[in-house]
């Protein structure tokens, strides 16, 4: 009798297996970043076909055989369309996702990285919030989450009050209020030029998603 196991999670990227299915790496509340199989996923009209998606959040029903967990059933409860339809957003969902992906470990506990990741695109998905802003609140609440955040740089500069209120606020502020303001223009330029050196300082990898947007000129 197989044992199945039911973990709430988004799925951040899929890896085509054989001729119709699929690896899927699905960050969880429960066992933090795993990887599932799903059988048969690449099919038309089978039953994990639009779950075995990235962007997919809600709960994914497993059982776990000798090396891998294999993926039953899921119920979605966000599949971030209007991402998907929306070619920025959806590069910039893609970055988060990968970013997510970097900082997170299987069995650690990536409750608050989960809770950022859905927070941080659902807050995409607001007319009212420039993605630029999105992006780096979501780059430094990352690394406050996972310990890396040194705070305001101490490198003599006299930054503006309104920069520095913004560091501050996103270090100690809840993951529910993050997306609940807008900077001016000057302000926002300068917390941008800020994370951009913390992120080359303390993030070791290139990603495709950021790649993309630059080449088509949405980013700097």
């Amino acid at each position: 009798m197989q044992d199945f196991v039911t973990v709430t999670g988004m799925v951040l990227k899929t890896i085509p297996v054989g001729e119709y299915d699929r690896h899927l790496c699905i960050l969880t509340k429960e066992r933090g970043k795993i990887t599932a199989y799903a059988r048969g996923a690449r099919r038309q009209n089978n039953r994990l076909l639009a779950a075995a998606n990235p962007f997919c959040f809600g709960e994914f029903k497993l059982y776990e055989s000798r090396n891998s967990y294999n993926l039953s059933e899921a119920s979605i409860s966000h599949y971030f369309e209007e991402l998907r339809m929306d070619v920025e957003g959806a590069y910039y969902g893609m970055y988060f996702l990968e970013l997510a992906d970097y900082y997170t470990r299987e069995n650690n506990d990536e409750r608050e990285m989960l809770k950022l990741l859905f927070q941080s695109l659902k807050a995409l998905c607001k007319k009212t919030l420039p993605r630029r802003l999105v992006r780096y609140v979501f780059e430094q609440k990352s690394m406050v989450v996972n310990g890396e955040f040194p705070g305001v740089p101490d490198d003599g500069r006299d930054y503006l009050e309104a920069t520095v209120y913004t560091v501050d606020y996103v270090t100690a502020s809840s993951i529910e209020k993050l997306y609940t303001f807008t900077l001016k223009e000057e302000v926002l330029n300068e917390y941008a030029a800020m994370m951009d050196g913390y992120r080359r300082r303390y993030i070791d990898r290139h990603f495709k998603s950021l790649e993309v947007l630059k080449e088509l000129g949405m980013i700097l």
